[in-house]
């Protein structure tokens, strides 16, 4: 499957976006779908992740309780809704698929990434 990612910007601390991401190829319907980040000099780091039919979500404590991960099948997407946005989640955001119907926090879960896109919280 291949992925592409949009939506990354430049917020002020608070703010939100919603960064979305397109798949097209194979079967998406079947597989979990994954956001990580990469922040300069940092390893990449599991954000968020829904299951192959939406009906489990998990997130990385950063995230919990500010963004909120969703897809819709019918439209091949995949978004993360990112509100009280800080300056520590400036990175760039991939969209991932998941080698499996659920969405797991490792890197190697993943086959499928997105190019990234750019966020960045100013203070």
């Amino acid at each position: 499957v291949q992925l592409q990612a949009f939506g990354g910007g430049l917020v002020q601390a608070g703010g939100s976006l919603r960064l979305s991401c397109a798949a097209s190829g194979r079967t998406f319907s079947n597989n979990g779908m994954g956001w990580f980040r990469q922040a300069p000099g940092k390893e990449r780091e599991f954000v968020a992740g829904v299951t192959w039919n939406g009906g489990s979500t998990r997130y990385a404590d950063s995230a919990k309780g500010r963004f909120t991960i969703s897809r819709d099948n019918a439209k091949n997407t995949v978004s993360l809704q990112m509100n009280s946005l800080k300056p520590e989640d400036t990175a760039v955001y991939y969209c991932a698929a998941s080698r499996y119907s659920y969405s797991g926090v490792s890197r190697r879960d993943y086959g499928s990434w997105g190019q990234g896109t750019q966020v960045t919280v100013s203070s």
